[in-house]
């Protein structure tokens, strides 16, 4: 059986680490503990994310970010491909291209003219002297 630590789960949720050990704690998903780590067996996170996506934000908590590379631009190009899209955000000078699911796309109802904000978060950036 798969397993996954809380950081793993948090991830996989779409949440912070805090806002996955705090669910926990109110047994909102079982965790045991090895050594001294949460473990989350994945059936039983399987099942609350169903519960999550159905209740429409992961619980009915506000949905917050620590993305702090925010873009809020207008979309204007969208390319929908059979399973692939590029969905392209004008935000002020800068023209952020983002490659993501057609599905992505179609469940955010985007369209070219909507106001969108396009979050960059990495865990590596490069600069090359121009």
């Amino acid at each position: 059986m798969e397993t996954y630590t809380i950081g793993q789960a948090a991830r996989l949720l779409g949440v912070s680490v805090d806002t996955a050990r705090r669910w926990a704690d109110a047994d909102r998903f079982p965790t045991r503990r090895e050594g001294n780590r949460r473990i989350v067996d994945g059936p039983a996170l399987a099942s609350f994310c169903v519960e999550a996506a159905q209740d429409g934000d992961g619980g009915g908590e506000a949905s917050y970010t620590s993305a702090r590379n925010a873009f809020p631009g207008i979309v204007t190009g969208i390319r929908l491909g059979e399973v692939s899209a590029q969905v392209e955000v004008q935000a002020g000078p800068h023209r952020v291209v983002s490659l993501l699911t057609r599905e992505a796309v179609e469940e955010l109802g985007l369209e070219v003219g909507m106001r969108a904000t396009a979050r960059v978060k990495s865990t590596s950036v490069h600069i090359d002297r121009g």
